[in-house]
């Protein structure tokens, strides 16, 4: 039979209503139901963002972009081979899910009186609308064919608020150059993005791009290449980048390879930021609840003098004893963590079952709160608190071995 868990029961089981550590062992509990909770809450809520954001830019661009280094970050770009001599290669690497091309174009729309600038982003009948589809609001996709153009297009919500159009509606749109171009388009569908960079974006068919920059069928703005894995996205895009290279091509041009994060540097860095807030949190909450169960547990250990005095007057080792207030300080661990864990999951469930927290878009890109619950996120939480909290309690059951037992037999 094991001893220190058997006194350890008997403590916590025959604790009366009177007792001083009564009331330090409910806070004690409290504190880590309180930090396992907001813990819970916060990994889920921060990963929820990041997913969901990333998900966002990385539908409307791809993880990464190949494109003419002559290009930078112009809108009347320098056409590059639609199937270069890579293209193969790059399809067959490991870690690739899609790669799509694409063309791009700075117009102006004109409705009535409303007039608003646009840039047309045309695709090819390679295109992945799986994102576009998820995020379609209203109207339907339109088919992309190599052998018929469609003048049928997809705006965004507020572009569509803008104008004042729906799916069905026409509409003029100019384009500056030599000479001066119009082409008229009917919109599809409207997508919700609730991301200013992408609110000005209208897909339309690639051959429209290509006709109005007088380029042949072949030749495209650049090709996107949308990965497996977010997390590999620097060691595919060095993989890329080395089969792309960095030499001139026959007619002159060079490539650039370019990663979703250097082409949106200030959304990427804000979620780099809430990943250090998210580490700040999780820190002070275990320190809390640690500190907590230190200050219950001497409370417990003082209390308990008298049976420490009469243990160690029978010859008990002060590890054995020690042994006993740990086992009890892992009970109220335990007992924290399990009501901890209920609350946080299911605030999580209830958010991102009727998302009751609402958001501005504008500001946080999304409109409602986003949770990403994970068994790995609870799984680690769970025994990193225990790792830490109970590693804590050796500490005050240090004052075990202070204790004197005819002084402690003699405690009133």
């Amino acid at each position: 039979m094991n001893t220190e868990l058997f006194i350890a029961r008997r403590i916590l089981s025959g604790r009366d209503k009177k007792s001083i550590s009564r009331p330090m062992v409910r806070i004690s509990v409290a504190g880590i139901i309180l930090g396992i909770t907001v813990m819970i809450l916060t990994v889920s809520i921060v990963t929820g963002f990041k997913q969901e954001i990333r998900n966002k830019i990385t539908g409307f661009g791809a993880h990464i972009i190949i494109s003419n280094y002559d290009s930078n970050s112009s809108f009347e770009t320098v056409p590059i081979p639609a199937r270069p001599d890579f293209y193969q290669k790059m399809k067959q690497m490991a870690g690739i899910r899609h790669i799509q091309e694409y063309a791009l174009k700075a117009g102006i729309i004109k409705t009535g009186g409303d007039i608003q600038g646009v840039l047309l982003k045309g695709v090819g009948s390679d295109y992945d609308w799986s994102f576009i589809r998820d995020n379609l609001k209203e109207g339907k996709i339109f088919s992309v064919s190599e052998a018929i153009r469609t003048d049928q297009v997809i705006i965004s919500g507020k572009m569509a608020s803008l104008l004042k159009l729906k799916p069905g509606d026409s509409f003029t749109t100019y384009f500056v150059q030599q000479p001066p171009r119009v082409r008229k388009f009917m919109v599809s569908g409207i997508f919700k993005s609730s991301l200013e960079d992408f609110d000005k974006i209208m897909i339309c068919d690639i051959s429209h791009i290509q006709k109005l920059n007088n380029w042949t069928s072949d030749q495209v703005s650049g090709l996107e290449v949308s990965l497996s894995d977010f997390d590999h996205l620097d060691q595919m895009t060095a993989k890329i980048q080395d089969l792309v290279g960095t030499g001139l091509n026959p007619d002159g041009t060079r490539l650039q390879v370019e990663k979703i994060t250097g082409k949106y540097p200030q959304i990427f860095d804000w979620i780099g930021l809430i990943d250090t807030n998210t580490w700040i949190i999780l820190v002070l909450m275990i320190t809390v609840a640690g500190f907590n169960m230190i200050s219950g547990l001497l409370i417990i250990i003082l209390e308990r003098a008298n049976m420490i005095g009469i243990l160690k007057a029978l010859g008990t080792e002060n590890w054995s004893i020690r042994k006993v207030f740990l086992y009890n300080a892992a009970f109220i661990n335990f007992k924290g963590l399990v009501i901890g864990n209920i609350l946080g999951i299911s605030c999580c469930m209830l958010q991102q079952r009727f998302g009751i927290i609402k958001l501005d878009p504008a500001t946080y890109y999304v409109p409602v709160v986003p949770v990403n619950l994970k068994l790995v996120h609870l799984l680690l939480l769970n025994a990193g608190t225990i790792l830490v909290t109970v590693s804590m309690m050796v500490i005050p059951t240090w004052l075990i071995t202070r204790i004197s037992p005819d002084k402690a037999i003699r405690f009133d």
